[in-house]
Order: C-alpha cells, then structure tokens, then sequence
C-alpha cells in the first residue's frame, strides 16, 4: 500500500468510501485500535483514523502534543510498530491518521497475531500462523540455549534508567529481574533468551557469534594502512567504542565563537553517529561470515553493513522521507526506548541535511558487494558528481590532479592525459564554462587552472 499525505479533501473521500480493506476507523485507541495495527502489519498495512466512529462520523481525538508522543510510545512498547503518524483539522476537530506498511517480519499484539480480511482485523488460526512464522522470523527474535548469566546486568540497568529517563519505557522498573525486563522488551521468550538479547546486553555476545562486531581502519590509500582496529562487545559498546574511534581519525579544528570555542569536525557528528546506528541496527545477522567494515580516508569515509537494502524499499527512496522497513526489530526497538534512534525512515534524509548545512556534498549510498555502503566525501568533486556534470574521463582525471597537487597548467594536462594541446585547451575550456575551475596566473605560458570554489 502507497502511503500518501491526507488533506482535508482526501479525509472526507475517505470517510465517504467507508472502511475497507486497508482502511480502518477508530473512535479511541482501545485494545481493537492495536490490534488493527498488528493485522494491518501483517496484511498489505493499511491507515487507522483515530477519532472517527464506525459510521464515518468525526468526534475528535484528543489535541495535545502530549497525547502523540504518548501514543506513539504505546504503539512502540505494545507492537515494535513505528508508524508514520499525522494530524488533519476537520471541522475543529483534530483527526489522528496513524499509517502503517506490510512489515518485514511478524507482528503480534499481547501474544496474538492478527491479520485483515476484508473489512475486518482476525486472529490468524494455528495453521497459517505457524507458516508464516518459518517465513518471516527475523534474526534478532530466534532463541537459543543460553543462560541468563550471559547477560551484563550494567549495561542493561543503564539502559532501563535511559529509557525512562526519555519517556519511552514506563512499564518496566529496575527492581525488576533481568529475566522480567528481557521478557518485556521480547528479548526473552518461553522461558529461553534471543539472538537479540544476547547482542544487545550480552557480556561477551563474540563467544556465540564471533563475527558480530566492527572492524575500523584509517587509511592514507587503498594499500595504505596507517591504524586497524576491531570493536566487540555488545552493540551498545560497539557503538560508544567505534564512534570514539572514527572521532580520533577524523580531523577536527576550532573557532572562538564569543567567548566560546566550538569544534568543527571533518563531517557533521550527528551524520557519522546515525550512518554507524544505520550499520548496527540494519545489518543483516544471519550473514555471520561477514562483518561492518568502516574506513576513514584524507577525504572520504565510507561505512559498509552486510546485506543490502530491504524489499520494498530503493536508493532513491532514501534521500526523501519513507517509510522504516526493519530487519532487526527487537535491535531497532532498543535503541528507539534509548533515545539514539528518534523517527524511523528519517536517518538517512537527515544524514543528506546534516551534510548540506556543514557545506559539504550529500553522502552517497550505495548497494554494493553484498551490502549497504554509505559514503560521506569532504569536496564535491567525487568522480560520480563529475560524470554527472557531462564531463570525461580526461577531464576527471584533470581534477583529480588539480585536487592533489593544487593547480594544472595546459603543459601538465596534455602529459597526464597524452593528449595534444588543441584538446587540452578546449578540455579546460570548457571546465571553465562549466564553472569547475578557474584559470588563473598571467596569460599564456603563465597560466594555471585551479578549483572554481
């Protein structure tokens, strides 16, 4: 199901059609308004109109901002569902549409799972339930044979006190076991602790599933290698430790902003921290052979995650906003209740804004070798913005130059390029036209041609 903007013009149609298949009125937010939304999931997804009565008339959800943040909060803890939620003002009313796409994996509602016939939310028989069950498992929710002791009591109380603190978790208490907590979040199930579990809080998660982890390296070129390191631990150590690590092989410089002094890192913070969360939460971890690879060049870093893009969802949809299709729920889910993760589907178009207000290109992202890659560049002048400007290989072998040694001369530009002087002429001709470089020095044998911007 498309999932488009409703204006007021579109609700009346809507209300007009009636409830169908995928469209579901809602005068409160009781037990059937979840379990709509786990049928919905299950189903093609759908859009609940919260403060509509089953006869299509408008009676109005409450209005504060206060009563949002808490319902998306609900919807999270009840389902590990984060819908796409809007507010239309209709006759003075507010009318709440909470739009929901076909996930990726099984979602239940207390234990049960439901599916959408017709007009209707039913709770699936024993049969279907069990097939869909082998075909939708995700990772992150298989159990194994492994002891509560596995568990790290610190990072989970840590994590508890966070979750609270942000207003995301509110039924559960740190005088709870850990056994009781796991059992809350979904993390533990008949008695048995999850994949999810272990990786998220376990002590030592390597001893089961030694590939899970972050391999980082700061490289001068391809064949250079100036530091290697691996991060392990559970993904919330992972992630403390690798963000410190790519912070010292970054560049960073300062300015005096009045009395204060702020730092101005290589590429945006905010940016690197939701790519290294992107690579944590959607990797895929059944691919145990493989591991996050990240690298930090003079002029590029790139971030690379085992398994490429979910279906239903493409690069181009990335850079606008879409909707979260999530490998790893129950992974996605804690680090939502922590605070690091605020909107599914909107990292990587803030990612594009961070990158554009620092003044630098929007990163690149890419399907490639098996995985997901994201590239952030500190200049624009990447060979694949080049090409897209029209310009040739001669020409892009000109910048590259230009970007290394600082300026071409049209004697340099016909010797890397073993070209004659008529073509190098009318090659720098032309990336002047094009406003990629400007020539500069005395004309004739004293000219030279360097970076337009």
């Amino acid at each position: 199901m498309s999932i488009y903007i409703i204006n007021e013009e579109e609700l009346k149609k809507l209300l007009e059609r009636g409830e169908t298949e995928t469209i579901e009125f809602k005068e409160v937010a009781n037990k059937g308004f979840y379990k709509t939304i786990s049928a919905f999931s299950n189903t093609k997804g759908g859009i609940i109109l919260l403060g509509i009565d089953k006869n299509s008339n408008i009676k109005g959800a409450e209005q504060s901002n206060r009563f949002l943040e808490d319902l998306t909060n609900r919807i999270v803890n009840k389902l590990a569902i984060y819908p796409d939620i809007e507010t239309i003002s209709i006759e003075g009313k507010r009318v709440i549409a909470i739009k929901i796409t076909h996930s990726g994996y099984l979602v239940s509602y207390e234990g049960r799972y439901y599916e959408r016939v017709g007009n209707t939310t039913r709770e699936m028989n024993s049969e279907k339930l069990r097939t869909m069950l082998l075909r939708y498992k995700s990772w992150d929710s298989m159990t194994n044979n492994f002891p509560i002791t596995e568990i790290n009591t610190a990072t989970l109380d840590s994590f508890i006190r966070i979750a609270v603190k942000n207003n995301r978790l509110t039924n559960i208490s740190l005088d709870e076991s850990p056994g009781i907590i796991l059992e809350k979040l979904g993390l533990k199930v008949n008695e048995k602790l999850t994949n999810g579990a272990v990786l998220l809080f376990g002590k030592n998660p390597q001893k089961h599933f030694i590939n899970l982890c972050v391999r980082i390296g700061r490289f001068k070129t391809e064949t250079t290698i100036i530091d290697d390191k691996w991060v392990k631990g559970n993904l919330f150590q992972q992630f403390e430790e690798t963000l410190k690590i790519i912070k010292q092989f970054m560049g960073v410089r300062y300015e005096i902003k009045g009395v204060e002094r702020q730092d101005i890192w290589d590429y945006p913070i905010p940016a690197i921290r939701e790519a290294l969360l992107n690579a944590l939460t959607h990797r895929d971890y059944f691919n145990i052979a493989n591991f996050i690879v990240i690298k930090v060049y003079d002029d590029h870093i790139w971030f690379s995650n085992p398994g490429g893009l979910p279906e239903g969802i493409t690069i181009e949809q990335l850079k606008k906003p879409h909707q979260s299709y999530l490998r790893n729920p129950l992974i996605a889910k804690a680090f939502y209740l922590a605070g690091f993760i605020e909107q599914y589907g909107s990292g990587t178009v803030r990612m594009v804004n961070w990158m554009k207000e620092a003044g630098l290109p929007e990163p690149e992202y890419k399907e490639e070798m098996g995985g997901f890659s994201v590239y952030f560049n500190k200049d624009i002048y990447t060979e694949e913005y080049l090409r897209k400007k029209g310009l040739n290989e001669r020409q892009i072998k000109a910048l590259i130059y230009v970007k290394k040694k600082g300026k071409i001369t049209n004697k340099e530009y016909q010797e890397i390029n073993i070209c004659s002087r008529n073509t190098a002429t009318n090659d720098l001709r032309i990336l002047v036209e094009k406003e990629v470089l400007k020539e500069s020095g005395k004309k004739g044998a004293g000219a030279y041609y360097v970076i337009a911007q």
